[in-house]
């Protein structure tokens, strides 16, 4: 009986030179020539012929840590419009609807036709006066008390998307409200109240206050918290 050593050197070695081998074939990393015994009859092989063994082939993954791309989400409805705001650290909860060619109705917010809508990737614009019960707290509220406020604004479709208040801009004149929220390329909210009372007639509106929310996510909500009662008065 071979010792432990010899057991080793013809057996135990091959077997692990075999596998080995085998493993770095399936990896594709080596081809190797076997000479190839001829069967009784069958005419010798040119001995400088080698027979090349292909692997098979392999599935081509990923490399470890790629993303899987995420599913494209179906475009928002082009009917979608803001229906409710509330900013719950400052008191406000209004319902909101299309602004009207003339002074702006009390009891509601108000949002801005010629701009976006929520999820559209550009700024929607919200405004309403700053009277109690409406916008009058981001008038009162210094700036540090505003900033990371939640901003929440549903819409037509049941969808609630969350903004977080970033900047607050006091004394902006009302002629260039809307250079920036214009040209917004990115999703983010903009909400108005006036400094003053209503001007005399004959006289441009007065500077206004302006806070700027970015956004922060959207999910569906519950149709009734989406659309709420609006009941716009005619106040002067």
């Amino acid at each position: 009986m071979a010792g432990p050593t010899e057991q080793i050197r013809t057996r135990v070695v091959p077997a692990l030179l075999t596998a080995f081998g085998v493993t770095i074939l399936s990896a594709g990393l080596l081809t190797y020539s076997v000479p190839v015994e001829a069967e009784p009859g069958a005419p010798s092989p040119d001995p400088t012929i080698a027979v090349v063994a292909t692997p098979s082939p392999l599935i081509t993954l990923p490399p470890i840590g790629t993303a899987t791309p995420a599913p494209t989400a179906s475009p928002p409805p082009a009917d979608r419009v803001a229906t409710r705001l509330r900013v719950k650290g400052l008191g406000i909860d209004l319902p909101i609807v299309k602004g009207n060619a003339g002074y702006p109705f009390c009891n509601v917010a108000m949002y801005l036709a010629a701009l976006s809508q929520p999820g559209f990737g550009k700024a929607t614009y919200l405004y309403a006066h700053a009277r109690e019960g409406m916008f009058l707290p981001l008038l009162t509220t210094k700036a540090r008390g505003q900033r990371g406020q939640t901003v929440e604004v549903w819409t037509s479709d049941d969808m609630l998307f969350l903004y977080t208040i970033s900047e607050v801009f006091r004394h902006v004149p009302y002629d260039q409200g809307l250079d920036r929220p214009a040209v917004a390329t990115t999703e983010e909210l903009w909400l108005q109240t006036s400094e003053g009372p209503k001007p005399p007639p004959g006289q441009p509106p007065g500077p206004k206050t302006q806070v700027l929310a970015t956004f922060v996510s959207a999910a569906p909500a519950d149709h009734a918290a989406a659309h709420p009662k609006a009941r716009p008065i005619v106040c002067g």
